[in-house]
């Protein structure tokens, strides 16, 4: 933007060329006139043939044609305005001057595609202007224009055209297709120019005119501006030494916001005599560096997508880049998300995997935003090591003395000479797999168990060799082996003695791995347990799940024996009761009840997905499941790893809380803890990165989470969406609360859209339960009264700067 205006230069142009919106010579287009896609020729020009309204191919051939206006002696045919970018007109389509007025797109089949124009206006003709404005009018004495293009631009404004408040400008989708795209100019109500970027509805430049800007002008000079409505000029938007009273002799002009976010004024000459190429070349653009720009909210990137870097070229156009070990979520969205070409570490016991990692430098190099943790006084290695061991830790930057570490996604990347950051980048090495998490299915890992018995079977194969001889003693091992091992069923598990002290079974490894047929059949796995089926020896057959943990929270019999103690205690309808228990040398084994229905998971991210009321009803459960483990145990018990997965459904789909038993405990005059951070990415409370002292205010956070995912019926983070500010849930769903768009939040669940009020209401305490501040957040207690409509749902705090800033 030009911070400085020559007031007798300007004043002089804006007087000598003032602003004509209608050109006084142009050639009526009589009613009942029409243009066909079949013969593009064939268009309406202006008087001096500079512009031509009609359609234009766009793309290949079913791609379909533009209604537009565009400069007609230029070679490039540059469109300066469309009426169907959005909806593009078939073959055979036709634009015609109807006999009422009315300008009207029809396709093959005669349905209107676009149309403008008054009925019962009065006699009527159109005409395309040498300034590139086409116009209705009436053929009244006062010759009033009905409509006009320059009143409807899309994303170019012309010398002549005037933007009133309201109006604005609507950038491409990229630079080959002309689709409404990522970015808005817009004159506000309040008379501020903004550019903003659609799908966070955040503005990244301002004129800072706002309560006094009237209109944006461009002039037949070369100048745009925006104008106070006394005509005082307020701020000057774009000049240069080429702007001046003879630019429209010598120049084409014409100002965008392109794709890219960028608004740029351009100039053609007229004449190669002119010194420069015939070709459009820029006089000024708005930001000069679009990569160091930044979002008031802080969500996402500006020009570039996601977990992209930013940075701008000899030719001042941004550049969109994925740093290493990244690719591009859309190969055909060059300015889109980027996403890890690498499987994540595991966050439930990172220190397994991270030799799986590296660290990639960076300099001039830095993401703004996403924070959650700094340190000072520190060194660059031991910010690295850090980020390394940290599963949460995607990016950490460096400066002298400090050290930022980033959450995944990474937003708002840029490289810049004077960015003084070094940005230290976890990345996984090449052709590594030890520990890491992948979308793909994999077996389950080998158990010991499962060792044991490939060993047995290798040595029985040995023995055959060896008697080769004799075919009698090998059919004889091979069936010994298939009677042993294969085609068994799981065998019921015989009544042991209960547990002294305790009111549930001790059972003997060897009868457990006997029942659940070698630990065949596998209902579930995770980073510290595999879940295996198995049947109960009792008068009903009763089918239990038995968890096989790889790596206990408490080491020792003791501290085994201890807590499973606690977990026996806990009895509540919405809580996964714990049957037995193994402990026998270096085996923990735990026998749970089974639910049918599976994880919550399992039927809320599918297509067959949960009732508006059943999910409603989950959500109860849960909160009654939660309450009970924070203020009715005997010993409170934080969960700390709240999500779907840790949610089961039994047969009527009643939402049981499983896997709190890997919780940490807390005596009963305790309620906070310090202990390392544990959950899974999305659903883990902000404190947890703060090295402060947790509460029981974690799981709400997490509950909250997990309720917006149920109101939605979408998880917590999500790629492939239409907008990247519906990436993040929590963000999404916080934007359209404050803008009251709840419809996009329940998409096309037609049972949560008619129950409005209640949706909102849980919108509401989801919004509560995220809150940064854990003393905002709701106790489960009122959680449930909330839910359950005896307590009213106050309106929860706005902005919510965790949330909603980054």
């Amino acid at each position: 933007m030009a911070s400085t205006i020559v007031p007798y230069l300007f004043l002089l142009a804006f007087l000598v060329l003032p602003l004509s919106t209608i050109a006084k010579s142009y050639k009526n287009i009589s009613l009942g006139s029409t243009l066909t896609t079949s013969d593009v020729t064939n268009f309406w020009p202006s008087p001096s043939g500079e512009f031509a309204f009609g359609f234009q191919k766009i793309g290949n051939s079913s791609s379909g044609f533009l209604l537009a206006i565009w400069f007609n002696k230029l070679k490039e045919k540059t469109i300066v305005w469309s009426a169907n970018r959005d909806k593009f007109a078939p073959d055979g389509s036709k634009i015609q001057l109807s006999m009422d007025g009315r300008l009207v797109l029809t396709d093959p089949n005669g349905q209107e595609i676009w149309a403008r124009g008054e009925l019962g206006a009065g006699p009527a003709y159109g005409a395309m202007l040498d300034t590139g404005n086409f116009v209705l009018a009436t053929t009244s004495i006062s010759s009033a224009t009905q409509w006009q293009s320059f009143d409807e631009p899309t994303d170019t404004i012309l010398p002549g055209q005037v933007l009133n408040r309201r109006t604005r400008l609507v950038s491409s989708l990229s630079d080959t297709n002309v689709s409404s795209g990522r970015f808005e100019l817009l004159l506000q109500d309040d008379g501020n120019l903004v550019f903003y970027k659609v799908e966070v509805n955040d503005a990244y430049w301002s004129s800072t005119t706002g309560g006094s800007g009237y209109q944006v002008i461009f002039n037949q000079s070369g100048f745009i501006f925006v104008q106070a409505k006394n005509g005082t000029l307020l701020n000057l938007i774009s000049s240069s030494n080429e702007a001046n009273s003879t630019t429209s002799q010598l120049y084409h002009q014409r100002a965008i916001l392109e794709y890219d976010g960028v608004f740029r004024h351009y100039v053609y000459p007229k004449k190669s005599s002119s010194g420069r190429p015939m070709e459009w070349f820029t006089l000024y653009n708005i930001p000069d560096n679009i990569c160091l720009s930044q979002l008031q909210q802080g969500i996402g990137g500006i020009a570039c997508g996601f977990n992209s870097l930013c940075s701008i070229g000899t030719d001042r156009r941004p550049r969109c880049e994925c740093p290493l070990g990244y690719i591009l979520n859309d190969p055909n969205d060059k300015i889109g998300n980027c996403k890890p070409n690498f499987p994540e570490q595991d966050c439930k016991d990172e220190s397994r995997d991270v030799e799986a990692f590296t660290i990639h430098e960076m300099l001039n190099t830095s993401w703004f935003g996403g924070d959650y943790a700094s340190y000072i006084n520190g060194t660059e290695d031991s910010c690295r090591q850090n980020c390394l061991s940290d599963c949460y830790c995607a990016l950490a930057v460096y400066y002298p003395g400090a050290c930022w570490k980033k959450r995944y996604p990474l937003l708002n990347g840029r490289v810049d000479s004077a960015e003084l950051g070094k940005a230290l980048l976890k990345i996984g090495k090449d052709n590594s797999t030890v520990g890491l998490t992948t979308t793909t299915t994999t077996t389950p890992p080998q158990s010991q168990d499962g060792e044991k018995r490939k060993n047995q079977s290798s040595l029985i194969i040995s023995v055959s060799v060896l008697l080769g001889s004799s075919v009698f003693v090998l059919m004889l091992l091979a069936f010994l082996y298939v009677f042993k091992f294969k085609g068994k069923k799981p065998k019921k598990i015989s009544p042991y003695q209960v547990a002294s002290g305790m009111n549930i079974r001790s059972f003997s490894y060897n009868e457990l791995e006997e029942a659940t047929n070698g630990f065949e059949e596998v209902l579930g796995t995770g980073a510290f347990s595999t879940v295996y089926k198995a049947v109960l020896n009792d008068e009903n057959g009763k089918i239990v799940a038995v968890k096989k943990l790889h790596k206990t929270v408490t080491e020792g019999e003791e501290g085994f024996q201890a807590e499973v103690n606690s977990i026996s205690r806990t009895n509540h309808k919405n809580l996964i009761q714990l049957l037995g228990f193994c402990n026998e040398g270096q085996h923990r084994l735990l026998v749970y009840e089974h639910m049918k229905n599976g994880s919550l998971a399992d039927l809320l991210f599918k297509d067959s997905r949960l009732s508006w009321s059943k999910r409603v009803q989950v959500a109860i459960d849960t909160a009654k499941g939660l309450c009970y483990l924070h203020e009715e145990c005997r010993d409170q018990i934080i969960h700390c790893d709240i999500k779907p997965h840790n949610v089961l459904l039994d047969e009527s789909l009643t939402a049981n809380i499983a896997d709190f038993g890997i919780a940490k405990l807390l005596g009963k005059d305790q309620t906070r803890t310090t202990t390392k951070v544990r959950g899974t990415r999305g659903y883990i409370a902000p404190e947890w990165f703060r090295n402060t002292a947790i509460t029981v205010k974690v799981d709400v956070y997490s509950f909250g989470i997990l309720l917006l995912e149920l109101i939605c019926c979408r998880k917590s983070y999500k790629q492939d969406v239409a907008n990247e500010n519906e990436m993040i849930l929590a963000e999404w769903a916080c934007d359209c609360y404050r803008r009251n768009e709840l419809h996009l939040l329940a998409g096309d669940d037609e049972e949560a859209i008619e129950d409005t009020m209640r949706f909102e209401k849980l919108l509401m305490v989801a919004i509560w339960c995220i809150q940064e501040n854990p003393a905002l957040r709701p106790s489960m207690k009122n959680v449930i009264l909330m839910l359950e409509g005896s307590k009213e749902v106050s309106i929860p705090p706005d902005p919510f700067s965790f949330i909603c800033s980054g």
